[in-house]
Order: structure tokens, then C-alpha cells, then sequence
């Protein structure tokens, strides 16, 4: 007989279900025009529906219910999207790029990193009462590392897309995926220190087994087991398990493609598949699973045929289950963010208006002094002292820092057994790291489509360089922003982020075409390769004939030189023809190896543009 079964469960599936298909209906208003994008949405229905108002969705009724088990399924969760994610963040960089700009992560890892981390620790020490130096310092590191979740959608996002430089983004997202392992070092830092204090002090069992104890010895001592614990075991067996994982991971799928083995749904599931592997390796042997799933992806795409392969497919897949967990992740957070702490004068001396102006403190101090004191030695990527504020002031707080806030939690006693000292700590990381997450996916949030009215109010042009020419999978597609359309099967788009390789000059880009009646063919170089293919296809009729002329920017002089006579010209394509007569098609491969002919018909754009690579 039927039964009414209003559990935990149901109830969770309905309203992610549920917000899924609301958020679909109007994505692109919401993403592309009013450039909001999923964590605020998602983080609002969480709050709305969590324990604050609704008591919809409420973590501590989940399973069993068992008191303490909140700070697990935090810990779980968010491990699992930020892990997922760092590596789709890492083979969506160019081939080789943290070799290429190994100068560059170095100054971001290192000196960026040890700035931001002092300089928020000033911040707490100015508002945060009731605890000393060595806490402060524990609880700056959790909000050190910039957001990968949250840098991604601000490098990769509609907003950038039109108005940000692309070396800018690849550094953006580059460094987002690697500090996030990277701030374990200044974590870990302070907890050693602040455990070698004294040696009088009660022993637990933390996470992985291991005893949580003043244990005394000093700052030599703690600088020692740091050191060897830290940097040896937790960083760069995590860096060595992520390149052994992504490199055999890559030469075992090629090894698989060579003989056809592996199909389209399997090849773009990698990624995730291997996220997965490396946050239960990693987890089980106590290293950081966030650094090895961003190396594991960054070797993965090493030589660029990974992304190569997956733009080939049109790969959407990954980009979904980005935005599923997404969805799932700021959902969740929306609905543990403990209010109630917020404002507790009597026992941990946080109020409201200090959470305000430490957050106001953060924004400005935290991040843009680091990036302008160091700016001018990585010019490669920042131009400018404009950039230079942009990449300073988007550092985003939000699911990694609760990630941190979790893991503390489990390096520390209960709170009903610690001194006073790490008591203190204990009762205000909590509130304080969570307000400073919700202040930044407010502030950061809404900071992008304020930016982007004042870009039209003064009359910013969008980027209109490095031109992809991409297939439109159905008319009913929207147009990307900042692209136009060529005709009823593609799409031209300017300052895109993905690309396979680093430089530009292996691109692949149109070179010549020679019209044959019915019949046209089309050259592609690449590099020092090159190949041509003949479409036989039937051509429309078209009233006006339009014009694509290659200008490539690295040689600007050699075009010019060219442009008395474009038809000889080896850079430049053009196609012509009168009223009602057959317009040629023009045929792009993308690899020199044997493929499919692709045909795609004469873009009508009317203006000369750049047609850097085609997918």
C-alpha cells in the first residue's frame, strides 16, 4: 500500500532536483547577462532551506544522526568537489604550463602566499578578541589559498571571457589550483608550534590515528618534525603520487585510443574518474589529495593532446559535472554556516560589527598588497598595475577555506578537553572563517556584475583578439558571449580560455584556399605540419559573399607588407562570390592525423578577423 516517506534523503534529492531545473530554465540570464553564476544562487537556497529558516535540509539529521557528524560530511563533501574540480582545472591549462611559468607559480606559491598569510593574520589579530598569535596564524591559513572552485568560474567566466587577457585567466586558474594544496605548509606551521609550547597536555586521536598533544621541544623541534612531515611526506609525495598517477593515467589512455578502445563517454569521464582514485589514495595514506589531483591533471594534458582530443569531441561532460558539483557544494555550505556564533560577546568576544569590518579588512589587505609588491616580476602575465588590482582583489574565500576549517578541526582536542588556548581557537574559527566564506561569495559575487556595468557605462570594447572558430551543435544554441555568428553551424569567439598547447604558432590556423567550381579545398598549417582536405559537399545560395582574412598578431609587419594582394599571400584565406552564386565551403581538420572531413559553411561577418583555431 502506498506509504508517505518524508526522509532525509527525499528530501535532499527533491530540492537539489528541484533547483537543477529552475536554474536550467534560466541559465543564461543568469550566467551570461546578469553574470552571477552558481555558487550565489546555490549558497542562497542553501540558506533559505537549511537549519536558519526553513529546516529543509539540515546535515545533522542526515543518516545517524551521531553528534559531531556535521564537521565529517563538510570534510567529505567538500573534498570531493574541490578535488573533482583541480583536476579539470589542471588539464584545461596549456601543454606544459607549469614548466612554462614555473618562475611565475614559484613567486604565487611562495613569497604571495607567506604575505597573504601575515597579512591576515594582522587583519584577525585587529578584530578577532580572545586568542593569541600562534591561533590567528591557524586560522589565517584557512582563508590563505584563493578559492579554486570560485577562481575558476572568475577565469573562466562570461565577465573574463569579454574583458580579461587570457595570460591573465591561465595564471588565475593555475594558481588557484595549486595553492590550495600548498596552504597545508602554513597550516601545519602554526599547529607545530603552537604544540610545542608545553609539554603538560592530554593526548586524543585525531583523523588518520595520529596524537594530538602539546609534546613540547621547542620552535627547533616543531621547525624539525614541520620540515620533514610537512614538506617531505605531505607535499612531495602528494606532487610525486600526482605525476606517476596523471603520466601512467595519460600513456595508458593513448595506449587505448591508438586501438580504438576507449569511447567518447569513458574518455571525458576521465578526469573525474581519476579525482576520485587520487581523494581515496591520498586520503588513506594521510597526504594532500588537493595538490596531487591538481599535478595528476596538469601532467595528464602534458603534451596537450588530452585537451587536443576532448575539444575535438566537444566535450561538455566535464563542464556539467563542474557545475553539478557546484551546485551540490555551495548548496551544502549555504545550510552549515553557523549563525548562531556570529555574534557571541560573552564567550568568544565575536560580534557582527567585527565580522564586518574584518571582512572589509581582508578584502583590501589581504591579497592586492601581495600581488602589487610582486606584480612587476611576472610580466609575462601581469601587465599592468590594473591587472595587477584585478588578480589582487578577485582572490576568492569560499569552499576550500571550509574544507580547512573542517581539517583543523581534526588536528585539535575536542573542545570540552582542550586548555584554554586552543579552546579559544576552537570556538572563533568557526564563525569567523564561515562569515569571511559568505562575505566573499557575496562581495566577489556581486562584484562581477557591478564590474561589468561600469565597463559599458564607460564604454569598455570587449577582447576581440585570438578568434576560435567553433561548431554551433544546434540552431538553438545562444551565442557565447563575446562571440558572433558565422552562420547556422558556427560560432566565432574572441579571447577564449581553453586552448591545447601554449603558444600560439601551434595552432591550428587557415592558411589558403583555392575555389574549384563545386569542389574547394582548404589548407591547414600547424606548426611545421600541414595538410589539406576537399569537401565535395552542395553549396548554398547566399546573396552577399563574405570575407575572413587571417591577420595574425605575432607578425603584424609581414601582413601589412601582404595586403596589397591577399590572394597570394600564404597568411591570408579569402572567399568571394556574386549575387546567387554557390559560396565555397570551408573544410577544417584538426590533427594531422587521418579523420572525418569537417565542413563548415562561409562565416557572413563583413569585417576581417582572426581565425586562430578551430573546433
Amino acid at each position: 500500500m502506498p506509504v508517505l516517506n518524508v526522509s532525509e534523503l527525499n528530501i535532499v534529492l527533491t530540492i537539489i532536483g528541484a533547483f537543477i531545473l529552475g536554474f536550467g530554465v534560466i541559465s543564461v540570464l543568469i550566467k551570461n547577462r546578469w553574470l552571477l553564476g552558481e555558487a550565489l544562487p546555490a549558497m542562497t537556497l542553501g540558506i533559505i532551506l537549511g537549519p536558519l529558516a526553513a529546516k529543509f535540509l539540515d546535515s545533522s539529521r542526515w543518516g545517524s544522526a551521531e553528534p559531531g557528524q556535521v564537521s565529517d560530511i563538510t570534510l567529505g563533501i567538500t573534498r570531493v568537489v574541490i578535488g573533482v574540480q583541480l583536476v579539470i582545472a589542471g588539464f584545461q591549462l596549456p601543454a606544459k604550463y607549469q614548466k612554462l611559468r614555473w618562475k611565475e607559480m614559484l613567486m604565487l606559491m611562495l613569497p604571495v602566499m607567506t604575505i597573504m598569510w601575515l597579512c591576515s593574520t594582522l587583519c584577525m589579530m585587529a578584530t578577532i578578541p580572545k586568542v593569541t598569535l600562534l591561533a590567528t596564524l591557524v586560522m589565517a591559513a584557512c582563508i590563505t589559498c584563493t578559492d579554486p572552485v570560485l577562481s575558476q568560474a572568475v577565469a573562466k567566466g562570461p565577465f573574463s571571457d569579454k574583458f580579461v587577457a587570457r595570460d591573465l585567466r591561465e595564471i588565475i586558474s593555475s594558481e588557484a589550483g595549486a595553492n590550495d594544496g600548498f596552504g597545508f605548509p602554513f597550516l601545519l606551521l602554526a599547529t607545530y608550534l603552537m604544540r610545542a609550547q608545553t609539554p603538560e597536555a592530554s593526548t586524543l586521536v585525531a583523523r588518520a590515528g595520529e596524537e594530538v598533544v602539546r609534546h613540547g621541544g621547542g620552535v627547533g623541534q616543531a621547525i624539525g618534525k614541520w620540515f620533514l612531515e610537512t614538506w617531505l611526506y605531505f607535499v612531495l609525495m602528494s606532487i610525486a603520487i600526482g605525476v606517476v598517477v596523471g603520466y601512467a593515467a595519460g600513456k595508458g589512455l593513448k595506449f587505448a585510443l591508438q586501438r580504438k578502445w576507449v569511447d567518447s563517454e569513458s574518455y571525458v569521464l576521465y578526469p573525474t574518474a581519476l579525482g576520485l582514485f587520487l581523494l581515496g589514495v591520498c586520503g588513506m595514506i594521510g597526504g594532500d589529495d588537493l595538490l596531487a589531483c591538481f599535478t595528476a591533471g596538469s601532467v595528464l594534458n602534458w603534451d596537450g593532446e588530452y585537451m587536443r582530443e576532448t575539444l575535438e569531441r566537444h566535450d561538455e561532460v566535464n563542464s556539467s559535472v563542474d557545475v553539478l558539483l557546484n551546485f551540490g557544494g555551495f548548496m551544502y555550505l549555504g545550510t552549515v554556516i553557523p549563525w548562531s556564533e556570529f555574534h557571541q560577546p560573552d564567550t568568544t568576544g565575536i560580534t557582527v560589527p567585527r565580522l564586518i569590518a574584518l571582512g572589509f579588512l581582508i578584502l583590501a589587505f589581504r591579497r592586492i598588497p601581495a600581488i602589487f609588491i610582486m606584480y612587476k616580476f611576472m610580466p609575462n602575465v601581469i601587465k599592468n598595475w590594473k591587472e595587477a588590482l584585478f588578480m589582487g582583489y578577485f582572490g576568492p574565500i569560499g569552499i576550500g577555506a571550509a574544507f580547512y576549517v573542517e581539517h583543523t578541526r581534526h588536528l585539535y582536542p575536542k573542545l570540552a578537553d582542550a586548555d584554554e588556548e586552543m579552546g579559544n581557537l576552537l570556538r572563533a574559527i568557526g564563525p569567523t572563517v564561515y562569515f569571511l566564506v559568505f562575505f566573499s561569495i557575496v562581495i566577489h559575487g556581486l562584484s562581477i556584475p557591478a564590474l561589468n556595468a561600469i565597463y559599458g557605462w564607460y564604454g569598455i570594447q570587449p577582447i576581440q583578439d585570438d578568434a576560435m572558430l567553433f561548431e554551433r551543435k544546434s540552431i538553438r544554441v545562444p551565442t557565447p558571449v563575446n562571440a558572433e555568428v558565422g552562420d547556422d553551424h558556427t560560432f566565432i569567439a574572441y579571447n577564449r580560455f581553453s586552448r591545447p598547447v601554449f603558444d600560439d604558432a601551434e595552432l591550428p590556423t587557415f592558411d589558403r584556399t583555392i575555389s574549384m567550381g563545386r569542389r574547394s579545398m582548404s589548407r591547414v598549417s600547424m606548426g611545421r605540419r600541414s595538410m589539406s582536405r576537399i569537401s565535395l559537399s552542395q553549396y548554398p545560395t547566399i546573396s552577399r559573399a563574405p570575407t575572413i582574412s587571417r591577420v595574425p598578431s605575432q607578425n603584424r609587419d609581414r601582413d601589412r607588407e601582404e595586403k596589397d594582394d591577399p590572394a597570394d599571400s600564404p597568411g591570408t584565406s579569402s572567399f568571394s562570390s556574386s549575387a546567387e552564386t554557390k559560396a565555397p565551403e570551408v573544410e577544417i581538420p584538426l590533427t594531422p592525423a587521418p579523420q572525418p572531413a569537417q565542413t563548415i559553411e562561409t562565416p557572413g561577418l563583413g569585417r576581417p578577423t582572426t581565425i586562430k583555431y578551430a573546433v
